[in-house]
């Protein structure tokens, strides 16, 4: 008997090949496998997936279109794969940003997706407008590296170089130093101010 890999098999497909906000996997899980579509951008899409192949059992209740949000992962449809047999399978993928109200609105996870400008911060000891920021960051759509100054010497060292020696040391600042795409600012206090920010060209 053919025994597929039981871990988790990731089959990525671009809906347009490198212009493609959304993508589909497909999770391996005993007996069926498991396809998702993948938002990676901040608008919403209405998706409809056909699988069409051998050595599965599917629905056959024609494909709908599926609300998938913006920044979010839905589940969008199930093969059940046949004993002993391997499965054998093609996509063909429909999205569209013109959203449907007939589209069906599924339960859907949200995730992390990259911004347009890479976010780092850096941590103060005594940031006192960190919790303006930091909290909103962390429950919010965007992937953003953070760094605590007191726990990292050489990054203080870089970054004191950055502003000047006789600048005000870096690690007495009471605001987050923020890094978007290279650019560094230190007078940033609210998370909506980062996202203004962010969303300028």
């Amino acid at each position: 008997m053919i025994k597929l890999n039981i871990l988790t098999l990731f089959l990525v497909l671009q809906i347009s090949a490198q212009t493609s906000p959304v993508k589909v996997v497909a999770e391996d899980i005993p007996n069926r496998l498991m396809f998702y579509a993948i938002n990676e951008s901040t608008t919403d899409y209405d998706v409809m997936v056909t699988i069409s192949g051998t050595n599965f059992r599917q629905s056959k209740a024609k494909p709908r279109l599926i609300r998938v949000p913006a920044a979010s992962k839905v589940h969008i449809k199930t093969i059940m794969l046949i004993r002993g047999k391997k499965p054998s399978y093609t996509y063909s993928i429909v999205q569209n940003d013109s959203l449907s109200k007939r589209a069906l609105k599924k339960p859907f996870e949200k995730i992390k997706i990259n911004p347009k400008k890479q976010i780092t911060l850096y941590i103060p000891h005594n940031c006192t407008s960190c919790d303006s920021i930091l909290p909103p960051l962390e429950n919010g759509k965007y992937k953003y590296i953070s760094y605590l100054l007191s726990e990292n010497e050489n990054i203080t060292s870089q970054l004191q170089r950055s502003f000047g020696a006789n600048s005000t040391p870096v690690d007495s600042l009471k605001t987050p130093i923020v890094n978007l795409g290279g650019k560094l600012y230190t007078k940033m206090e609210t998370y909506q101010e980062l996202l203004d920010e962010l969303d300028k060209e």
